[in-house]
């Protein structure tokens, strides 16, 4: 029996040597990090990890709002001609619970200059696509932030971008990886 324990022991300190068995360490992104990287690498975070990135950006809306935004704020929105950071939001802000009040936004989501929204479903942002996903943040963000156009605004994909959201001249351009760490509040996160 001992020489039993004795070999099942030395094959997996073998094993894990050889990098079986155990999985590598890796150092957590934090909320910056994740928004410059590709969306994908979110979509195979846990939930948990979106989770706790969404609350950072929650925390450094919070932080950041009103101020110039000469230094780089996660939403950016322009406002009688200069750029701010946009009102923060609390981290309970269910951004996919689109507001419905009074007069619909008018969204229009075709590429212009920027990339096209993908429209299949995504387990990571909660069964929507990410153009689903997109127009209720857009509808939540620009009332939340008491932006009210007259006509259309833009919804731009922003792949990458150091920001989290910008509006900016009739545009609102939504950073995909934001999209991940907003669906991780919700349902799932109570």
């Amino acid at each position: 029996m001992r020489c039993w324990v004795a070999t099942l022991l030395l094959s997996l300190v073998a094993l894990t040597g050889c990098g079986v068995g155990g999985a590598p360490v890796r150092a957590s992104l934090n909320a910056r990090q994740a928004l410059t990287s590709a969306p994908e690498i979110l979509e195979f975070e846990s939930p948990a990890t979106r989770l706790e990135l969404f609350r950072e950006v929650a925390r450094l809306s919070e932080a950041e709002a009103g101020q110039a935004a000469q230094a780089l704020v996660l939403f950016p929105v322009s406002q009688e001609g200069e750029l701010i950071a946009a009102p923060g939001f609390e981290s309970r802000l269910d951004l996919l619970q689109s507001p419905d009040a009074g007069a619909p936004l008018q969204l229009g989501f075709e590429g212009r200059a920027g990339e096209r929204w993908p429209e299949d479903r995504r387990e990571g942002l909660q069964g929507l696509s990410e153009r689903e996903a997109a127009e209720l943040v857009a509808r939540t963000l620009l009332a939340h932030w008491q932006i009210a156009p007259s006509g259309s605004v833009q919804v731009e994909r922003a792949a990458g971008a150091p920001y989290a959201v910008a509006y900016v001249d009739g545009i609102l351009r939504i950073n995909p990886a934001f999209l991940y760490m907003a669906a991780a509040y919700g349902p799932a996160s109570m």
